[in-house]
């Protein structure tokens, strides 16, 4: 049975604008050394289309998620930057399929908010898989489980300082899920089921 959940639209927050020193600040691990309460937080559903920006102006190309998918992690946290692993897998019945490399459980760095930079005016989830894809998936169904949290959202006076905190967020990533207990999940059955 597949639950419908009303997506309930709040006003869009002020969010911090970045500095210089908060980038200088930045830890390369973050979070403790296994996951804790709220984590691990479940989501899936099918690509969406968002708004074309990952790709074209800030190198990151995003899987987005769909707005009924929202509340499992809105209720639950606040706007910012989240860290884990995701799965694209083909719709069950379509004859689509994703080249081997492509469908395996990889790891991801996920923004979830109002993007102030680009004043969005409704909340988003936003995740982009660190892997080279041959192909695009939207219509595909996404798995992704959210381990931890790496900051808040924040605004920027430039595209420039954006990219670079995304690719900082990328190597944040990528060092917090290279600890044992968050390895055990790229092989959690919620990817299988």
């Amino acid at each position: 049975m597949i639950e419908t959940v009303q997506v309930v639209e709040t006003e869009r927050p002020p969010a911090p604008v970045q500095t210089q020193s908060f980038r200088l600040t930045r830890p390369s691990i973050v979070g403790p050394d296994i996951p804790v309460h709220p984590y691990p937080i479940k989501l899936s559903g099918p690509v969406q289309r968002g708004f074309g920006r990952g790709s074209k102006d800030l190198g990151c190309p995003t899987a987005n998620l769909p707005d009924d998918a929202l509340p499992a992690m809105s209720n639950v946290v606040k706007p910012g930057v989240y860290y884990g692993f995701a799965k694209i897998s083909p719709v069950e019945g379509q004859e689509s399929e994703l080249p081997v490399g492509d469908s395996g459980v990889l790891p991801m760095v996920m923004s979830l908010g109002w993007n102030p930079f680009y004043k969005n005016e409704r909340m988003t989830a936003e995740i982009h898989i660190m892997h080279e894809f041959q192909s695009d998936f939207y219509g595909h169904n996404m798995k992704a489980l959210v381990l931890g949290y790496i900051r808040p959202e924040l605004d920027y006076t430039s595209r420039e300082a954006l990219i670079d905190d995304i690719e900082t967020d990328k190597r944040v990533s990528l060092n917090s899920l290279q600890r044992p207990d968050y390895q055990t999940f790229a092989s959690d059955p919620f990817f299988t089921d």
